[in-house]
């Protein structure tokens, strides 16, 4: 899998996912810092890479949407550096492969994690 990593979250993300096996760039090396996120959802799409962040904005635009994808991974925590949770957040990575891959909506917290497959079904 391919992560490309949001402005909210730090480059030292990137040696963190590498060791674990995934490719990681961080989005300060691809676009502008102050680039929308609908930018960035479009390059990660365009490239089939899945967004990590700690901005809630990206899930909720991609739940408004009818896109199966990019997927968004979102870290729910206070401490976001990856020497705090960065074992669990590979864990998670690891464990929903598959989902991510198709198209997915993931929340990570303390507590565990949250999927919903994209795109998300309207009631």
């Amino acid at each position: 899998m391919k992560f490309v990593i949001d402005m909210n979250l730090p480059a030292s993300w990137i040696q963190t996912l590498k060791a674990a096996g995934f490719e990681a760039i961080h989005w300060s090396h691809v676009g502008p810092g102050n680039a929308k996120d609908v930018e960035i959802i479009a390059w990660a799409g365009e490239h089939g890479y899945i967004i990590l962040t700690h901005d809630l904005d990206f899930s909720r635009i991609m739940a408004l949407t009818t896109d199966n994808g990019p997927s968004v991974v979102q870290i729910r925590t206070p401490k976001v550096l990856p020497e705090f949770i960065g074992d669990a957040v590979v864990s998670v990575l690891e464990r929903y492969r598959m989902q991510l891959e198709a198209g997915a909506i993931m929340a990570i917290d303390l507590r565990g994690a949250r999927i919903r497959l994209l795109p998300i079904k309207k009631q």
